[in-house]
């Protein structure tokens, strides 16, 4: 089991706002500890941009256990009550991700009220802004995720996966049940990848120059997960067609095959060329060969039908797979063009982050 650096983060900030709130003196430091858990963040602007909803939603919470302890008491219902309050004022507000500080901070302080209880919920108030502020210190400076370097490799270990099915779907050797279960993986991969392109797109440089370097890196990570997705799309188009490919004329299979084949490679290459393993020329000769391959799938597919060579009800099924294919074909050209354009403008500016992937 590997452990990411957002469980280091979480340990060091726990670690942080314990020590903070024992030198600060205060009763119960593992309040604080809960609450740095409940704060830290996946991404420093996430962090920037959470640090005064979660002071204010911890003021809130605050204020409402004062009032309502104050008027009823700390029985149970009381105590429900406020949280269902907190819960909904939260979600009204469209801020439910900083909710489970929120309702920590109130069940802290309501929960076991003393006599002197405004000293005491100023006292736990506090514990709970010392977590929040030592996690935020932990998410500003120690440990800054990533994002670059974990989306080029889980891009590359999907497309992996698909283009491996998508081989396999073609020579007609695959087993129905553990493609369906490795379909089921790729689209939780896809899922936790569209994660991380949210993430990486949140962030910010402090420096103008870096900024337009990351905004490029945008556009070609977008560009990266688009051409992936139609790789997708292609294999769940092929086993939802695969009984037609056994009635499809050999010359029309072995064309599909033939380019599907040029396209994966092409694929793969790409994202090499971005890591610096491949040679630009060496991929743009590629590009001569898909364009002409794509023309020739059209043709033939084309022919076969204006020739009967087999069913139209099968041609007009099949067809989708087809449009699909020279999609595919279009983004990779596309894709292959911006890594081009990022590897020829402002070269000073666009450097490559990725840590080689351990074998």
């Amino acid at each position: 089991m590997r452990l990411g650096a957002r469980i280091f983060k979480t340990g060091l900030a726990i670690t942080l706002a314990l020590y903070a709130a024992i030198w600060f003196n205060f009763e119960n430091p593992a309040y604080a500890g809960l609450a740095a858990f409940f704060a830290v963040q996946p991404s420093v602007h996430k962090s920037l941009t959470l640090i005064w909803d979660q002071v204010q939603a911890n003021i809130i919470s605050a204020v409402l256990a004062i009032a309502f302890v104050t008027a009823f008491g700390a029985e149970p219902f009381v105590i429900g009550a406020v949280v269902v309050l907190i819960i909904a004022i939260h979600i009204k507000w469209n801020k439910e991700t900083i909710i489970p500080l929120a309702v920590v901070t109130a069940i802290i302080i309501m929960g076991s009220p003393s006599e002197n209880f405004y000293h005491f919920a100023a006292d736990r108030l506090l514990l709970v802004m010392c977590g929040v502020f030592s996690a935020f210190i932990v998410n500003l400076i120690f440990l800054r995720p990533k994002h670059e370097n974990q989306m080029y490799h889980k891009l590359t270990g999907i497309n992996e996966e698909v283009i491996q099915w998508i081989r396999l779907m073609l020579h007609h050797e695959i087993d129905y049940s553990t493609l369906k279960q490795d379909q089921d993986k790729i689209r939780t991969s896809i899922l936790k990848l569209e994660t991380i392109f949210s993430l990486y797109k949140e962030e910010r440089s402090f420096f103008k120059k870096t900024e337009y370097a990351r905004m490029r890196k945008i556009v070609l990570f977008r560009q990266m997960i688009r051409s992936t997705l139609k790789a997708e799309d292609i294999l769940k188009s092929l086993a939802r067609h695969d009984h037609l490919t056994h009635q499809l004329p050999e010359e029309v299979e072995q064309t599909i095959r033939y380019q599907l084949d040029q396209l994966t490679n092409y694929h793969e290459r790409i994202m090499l060329k971005y890591m610096g393993k491949v040679r630009p020329q060496s991929v743009s000769d590629y590009y001569e060969e898909i364009n002409t391959g794509k023309k020739e799938l059209i043709e033939v597919f084309i022919t076969c039908q204006n020739n009967q060579t087999f069913d139209h009800d099968t041609w007009i099924r099949f067809l989708p797979v087809i449009a699909l294919i020279i999609e595919y074909s279009e983004e990779l050209e596309h894709l292959d063009s911006l890594v081009d354009n990022f590897f020829t403008y402002h070269t000073e500016d666009n450097e490559v982050e990725i840590d080689e992937r351990e074998i």
